[in-house]
């Protein structure tokens, strides 16, 4: 085992950390302690849920202020003012601790310094939200709020019968409703337990274990650089449910070594956002949503993975074939064999790091609920990198196993005794690394682990509690049975009408907010629209969160094309449209799971999934050959046309289209054949 750890994440203790000036110092103490606070709530229950839903946002809004200190780009922030907003955000936070019991006995009956600190609050949170991602969320947000104020004066349909001031601010900043919601239970539980868990191992070198795996396993083959982007950025995505953050860390290495091999920049940038994005439905560690999506329709997250593990294996197997054939279409070789690192090799040398995951996987697959299997792994990684700093010291080798034998042991103590086993083990090995040579420094990654995941969480918890005040006034006002019957309305004629219009929904959301926020907006209106026409309740909400996802890719807003931007120096528009291609699997595969639910192991047997997922790879395959131009060698346009129709007909679930698919699928590639062998016999 390699005793060396590799601190290859950018965080906050290079942003602003102690050489930074008091400022710097004391965000970073802010972080760590935010991150301190919610693994202790998560693995001990001090606090009642709801007050730690306020102090999650108390450390949230803190942060963001302290970060984002400007009104605008043209102004300089006033000295103090920054520090001061968070610091009355963070204050106000301990209003639900001290007055928990009151706050419940009058419930929906506010006092005025109720009204005060709850309209305080979510001005807060609005305003914390603008700065942090832009206007677009905060204005959505205030349009939904402002119909709860005055959608009384809307003609027809769309009015409801009015409710008071005092009525939307006790529904928007207390109880658990409003911007305390499900969303920010979800950000002050599960997600914030694993995005530590993510940065932790990036701290401590996964991104280069995974960046070596994938160049020694695909790195010397045909368009090896670009499969190595797919590959990393997928294993990335066991571990970052953050499709822009993995685009801006494996793609600083990918981009530039596809463009070096030869491929044009706009398809190298596509090729890392489409992977890249593809992380947020990688299992076993999804993005935020699939956290959201468990707790809102009341599955164990399990079946949240389990639904997404076929469409995002063919999402991956579509990028890989794509890249593939671009390559040949290309004429471009991979990375010559000796320049390419021995991916088993790299395994031996890091598969200590493999372990964390492994372990979530099983607890989370043996039932064990994410909060719990979370704070474990969590602990499991903090004990590994502590350990190896620890064992580095051990003179002889049996000693050295002797330690990793009684430090497994008492790792797995944790099914008798609890999670405050693993604690005490970390604090032992602590203690240790404090006089053992080269201790101190794995302890300032680990810390610096602390404080990167505070910050990678701000965006996303804001964002839980900003949509929060979408599902209060969805909940206050009953607005979303006005969107459903409209959409139950056109599906009676059209199913495809209202899986369209949801995709179209989806799409323009994600043109101004983040992922979270449009499924949870669009799931809120349409998920229970579809569940009426027939659409199973999981399939339905992972369709809205696949397109939810391509949003990001979509032009003319296409927030990972436009991260891979800079990097791969060319524009981001043209970066959208090669992500499209590259991604096509991601816009037919949530159709084909709505009319063969078995797609997303949603009923019928194993032969049903079989058969669809054979469908699905043909259908793919044929895709991107007509989409590339090229498969045993170029196509030319009927072909292509050829091609693009078989795959069409494989996919509609009409009678006959199956049977009409695979016949042109026979001609399709009956034509091919002889027309490359008469051009090889020519040439």
């Amino acid at each position: 085992m390699s005793t060396t750890i590799h601190n290859e994440a950018p965080g906050l203790a290079r942003e602003f950390g102690w050489a930074a000036g008091p400022r710097g110092r004391v965000l970073f103490l802010i972080a760590v302690v935010f991150s301190a606070f919610q693994i202790v709530t998560a693995a001990f229950s001090p606090l009642s849920s709801v007050v730690v839903r306020g102090i999650h946002v108390g450390f949230l809004l803190l942060m963001t202020f302290a970060l984002f200190p400007g009104f605008s780009a043209h102004r300089r922030p006033l000295p103090g003012e920054a520090w001061l907003l968070g610091s009355a955000g963070f204050l106000l936070s301990f209003y639900h601790w001290i007055f928990e019991g009151d706050l419940i006995l009058r419930a929906g009956d506010p006092t005025q310094l109720d009204l005060v600190v709850g309209i305080v609050t979510v001005v807060l949170v609005f305003e914390a939200a603008r700065r942090i991602m832009g206007p677009a969320l905060p204005l959505i947000c205030g349009a939904f709020l402002a119909y709860a104020l005055f959608g009384n004066h809307l003609p027809g349909g769309l009015a409801h019968r009015g409710y008071a001031f005092s009525q939307v601010v006790d529904q928007m900043g207390f109880g658990t409703e409003g911007i305390y919601g499900i969303p920010t239970y979800v950000s002050s539980t599960y997600i914030f337990l694993f995005i530590l868990f993510g940065s932790f191992l990036e701290q401590a070198g996964m991104i280069r274990l995974f960046t070596d795996f994938a160049m020694g396993t695909v790195g010397h083959t045909k368009g090896g650089p670009a499969k190595v982007s797919v590959i990393s950025s997928g294993l990335m995505g066991t571990i970052n449910g953050s499709g822009v953050a993995n685009v801006v860390t494996t793609g600083q290495f990918t981009i530039p070594l596809m463009k070096r091999f030869g491929y044009r920049a706009e398809f190298a940038g596509g090729v890392e956002a489409t992977s890249s994005m593809g992380g947020q439905i990688m299992p076993p560690v999804m993005g935020a949503v699939a956290f959201i999506m468990a707790e809102t329709i009341n599955v164990p997250y399990v079946e949240v993975v389990k639904a997404a593990t076929i469409p995002a294996l063919l999402y991956f197997a579509s990028a890989f074939w794509m890249v593939h054939l671009e390559a040949g279409r290309m004429g471009l070789h991979g990375l010559p064999k000796s320049e390419c690192p021995d991916a088993w090799a790299a395994v031996r040398r890091g598969w200590y790091l493999i372990l964390p995951l492994a372990a979530l996987v099983w607890l989370l697959f043996s039932g064990y609920t994410p909060l719990f299997s979370g704070t474990v792994g969590l602990a499991l990684t903090a004990i590994l990198i502590l350990g190896v700093a620890v064992a580095a010291r051990l003179t002889f080798t049996g000693l050295r196993f002797a330690f990793w034998i009684a430090l497994g042991l008492a790792s797995a103590a944790f099914f008798k005794f609890g999670v405050g086993v693993f604690f005490a083990v970390v604090g032992v090995l602590v203690l240790v690394c404090l006089f053992v040579r080269g201790g101190r420094d794995t302890l300032q990654l680990a810390v610096n682990a602390l404080a990167d995941g505070a910050r990678h969480a701000l965006p996303v918890g804001v964002a839980c509690a900003l949509v929060g005040v979408i599902i209060g006034v969805i909940t206050l006002t009953g607005v979303a049975t006005t969107f459903a019957g409209f959409i139950i309305k056109l599906g009676a004629d059209s199913l495809f009408l209202s899986l369209l219009l949801t995709m179209l929904v989806c799409l323009m959301l994600g043109m101004g907010i983040p992922t979270i926020p449009n499924y949870i907006i669009t799931s809120s209106l349409a998920a229970p629209a579809l569940l009426e026409l027939g659409v199973p309740l999981i399939v339905s909400h992972m369709f809205v969160f696949y397109f939810g996802i391509m949003a990001d890719l979509t032009p003319p807003v296409a927030l990972a094309a436009f991260a891979a931007s800079p990097i791969a120096q060319a524009s981001g528009l043209k970066i959208g449209v090669q992500a499209i291609r590259v991604a096509a699997a991601g816009f037919v595969v949530p159709y084909m799971a709505v009319y063969a639910p078995a797609l997303m192991l949603q009923g019928g047997t194993w032969f049903d999934t079989a058969y669809i997922v054979f469908k699905a790879v043909m259908a793919i395959g044929l895709w991107g050959a007509a989409s590339i131009g090229h498969l045993r060698a170029r196509m030319n346009w009927p072909e292509r046309i050829l091609a693009a129709t078989a795959a069409g007909f494989l996919i509609v679930a009409l009678p006959v289209t199956d049977e009409i698919g695979f016949g042109l699928v026979a001609v399709f590639f009956a034509w091919h054949g002889w027309r490359t062998r008469k051009a090889a016999v020519a040439a």
